[in-house]
């Protein structure tokens, strides 16, 4: 699930000092480290704060990579600004990456998020009951854990997301994330797998999946979809034709502008 190659330092070398920027219709403050002092990283995000008056919802936005190599915020910039220009809060994360940390980590690291935005809400002018998580890859895998581990989640969007690991035959990430292969931790593919914690209580779930899709096949998608209507949840599924895994993070065509229309109607 490696969307591209970041030139950012790892999590454990960055320098982090926040900085402050106005643009238009909203600021920016990048380096926000949301996890507690006595975490095992300082982890940082960037918030995304609208120019409105009066509570606003708010989004996690969690970049891919296959849970390994670099600080991958910078791929969700042009969706942060989208929301942000909408009218939401964001708060662009990125988390602890393998090989160094494996399953859970990220997910605990996306918990703390929650918890950030929950801590801060008043100060920021975030209403903590509309907050909503949103990712691509093995973002969209994160913040479908989150949407469907938390209670407190409105909406998700999970684009290009692996659902259910335990359909990966092989390959490297997946055992890398997970600390195994299937012979050897076969427990740890399921308790990892969004899709086992899907409930009629998940939020309304908006999935976005290339058809072409070869790293992260589209069975992945239909494994969500299928425990979606089995639970009743509010779905779409905006299918990408012609595309894979990369070319459709890069080339959405109106995904991102739907999955907005879609948190529009779910957490305003």
């Amino acid at each position: 699930m490696l969307l591209v190659v970041g030139c950012a330092n790892p999590i454990g070398t960055l320098n982090l000092g926040q900085t402050t920027s106005v643009e238009r219709g909203y600021t920016v403050t990048r380096n926000i480290i949301y996890t507690p002092r006595n975490w095992p990283e300082k982890i940082p995000g960037d918030l995304y704060r609208p120019h409105a008056m009066g509570l606003s919802p708010a989004v996690l936005l969690i970049h891919g990579g296959g849970w390994t190599g670099k600080d991958g915020r910078w791929q969700m910039e042009p969706i942060a600004k989208q929301l942000a220009r909408r009218g939401y809060f964001v708060l662009n994360v990125t988390y602890r990456l393998a090989p160094k940390y494996i399953y859970p980590a990220p997910v605990d690291d996306m918990r703390e998020a929650v918890k950030w935005l929950h801590v801060h809400a008043a100060e920021q002018g975030i209403d903590p009951t509309r907050i909503s998580s949103f990712g691509y890859s093995a973002g969209g895998y994160l913040a479908a854990m989150t949407a469907y581990t938390e209670n407190d989640i409105r909406a998700v969007v999970a684009g290009g997301t692996p659902g259910n690991l335990a359909l990966y035959p092989g390959g490297d990430l997946v055992p890398q994330f997970l600390g195994g292969t299937k012979q050897e931790v076969p427990q740890r593919f399921a308790e990892a797998s969004p899709v086992n914690y899907i409930s009629s209580q998940s939020p309304p779930t908006f999935i976005y999946h290339a058809v072409e899709d070869k790293l992260v096949p589209r069975e992945q998608a239909w494994a969500m979809i299928e425990a979606l209507e089995n639970h009743d949840v509010p779905h779409e599924i905006y299918w990408i034709y012609g595309r894979d895994h990369v070319a459709t993070f890069l080339f959405p065509a109106d995904a991102v502008n739907q999955a907005i229309d879609f948190l529009d109607r779910y957490s305003r």
